[in-house]
């Protein structure tokens, strides 16, 4: 599997097998998983903790042990917010879309380009 052969669907079938192989779908209401996708990004979020920017991009690159943990702890996240979305019926690709559109209006590229305004008054 990978990105350019893998759909969201696909993903999104994997990790429901996944839980339902284990009998975990009564686990997963809306309010534990949310509660999940928190816990496990402040675990990615710790491996970059008092770090350096540049040292933490150079150590994902150059080191292998450290990149796998990364990608795990990602894997985490998005496992979490797959099964989120499965669990509260999110069509992803959908939601994404109508955001990214909405964020286009909200931040236009020509006036907020190159800056790290939270929100820009129009």
């Amino acid at each position: 599997m990978n990105d350019k052969n893998t759909t969201l669907h696909d993903l999104k079938k994997l990790i429901s097998k996944f839980r339902d192989d284990r009998n975990w779908a009564k686990f997963h209401d809306p309010k534990n998983l949310a509660e999940a996708i928190s816990v496990e990004a402040a675990e990615l979020q710790e491996l970059f903790l008092w770090q350096d920017v540049k040292a933490v991009v150079k150590k994902i690159k150059n080191d292998p042990v450290y990149r796998k943990t990364v990608e795990e702890e990602f894997a985490d996240v998005m496992i979490f917010a797959i099964n989120f979305a499965n669990a509260v019926k999110i069509d992803i690709a959908k939601v994404v879309k109508e955001k990214i559109d909405k964020n286009n209006k909200k931040y236009p590229a020509g006036k907020v380009k190159g800056k790290a305004d939270k929100y820009l008054i129009l």
